[in-house]
């Protein structure tokens, strides 16, 4: 195992349990990680918060989900001594712009959604060689592989790996009864709101980012990548 400092987000117990073991960690939080070479990262706002960070540490995701393979708490020791000849998978990390202004980054998903109960909007979908689709729903979820096995699959999207820099886009509630749901390049990826008939909200990696207003687009382009350790101790992405 490593002698450098481990940094340790998102559960100081888990910090606590390292020390214990003679492990020299460094804590911080999701909107202030660590600048260490290696991080472990308690759950998904944790995650987010290292992946989106711009320091590009070995990251060891814990109980954080499927789509990052995550570790359980009771495994978190041994995988960190694993973590020196773990094999390395990278995942995109994603700009979002509307209006012109960056309004977040995301390893997760981004989502629009009407605010309203019971209402609906329609939305159309692009890259910048194709019109995707256009449709009348709840809203929309692009997820990247990490984010692939959350909230994307519960609206019927595919789960995938990290390999080729690939997202879902999947309808939230739509108005079709067998929509279509895609597996897109995450470069230069727009939704746009097609209907004024209702407040269009935009979540980033789960926080509220204001509304998307009718004529408005929301634009998804890789930023940087996620590495993330995969140990003997890791979760499969599929089970």
């Amino acid at each position: 195992m490593s002698d450098s400092a481990l940094g340790v987000v998102g559960d100081e117990a888990v910090a606590d349990r390292l020390r214990d073991v003679g492990v020299s960690v460094v804590t911080g939080s999701p909107a202030d990680p660590p600048s260490t070479d290696r991080v472990v990262a308690v759950g998904q706002t944790a995650v987010s918060g290292v992946g989106t960070s711009g320091h590009d540490p070995l990251l060891l995701p814990v109980a954080a989900g499927r789509g990052v393979r995550s570790v359980t708490r009771d495994a978190v020791l041994a995988a960190v001594r694993s973590m020196d000849d773990a094999h390395v998978e990278r995942h995109p990390v994603v700009s979002v712009t509307t209006a012109g202004d960056t309004v977040g980054k995301a390893v997760w998903d981004v989502t629009a959604v009407t605010a309203d109960a019971a209402r609906i909007s329609e939305y159309a979908v692009a890259t910048p060689t194709d019109s995707v689709g256009q449709f009348r729903a709840d809203g929309v979820t692009i997820a990247t592989p990490a984010g692939s096995p959350e909230y994307a699959r519960r609206v019927g999207g595919p789960v995938l790996g990290p390999e080729g820099a690939v997202g879902v886009t999947a309808p939230i509630a739509p108005f079709a009864t067998n929509p279509d749901h895609w597996v897109l390049p995450l470069d230069d990826l727009t939704v746009s709101v097609e209907r004024d008939e209702a407040t269009v909200a935009l979540y980033v990696d789960g926080v509220d980012e204001g509304t998307v207003a009718c004529g408005q687009t929301i634009s998804i382009s890789r930023t940087g990548t996620m590495r993330v350790a995969v140990v003997t101790e890791s979760r499969s992405r599929f089970a």
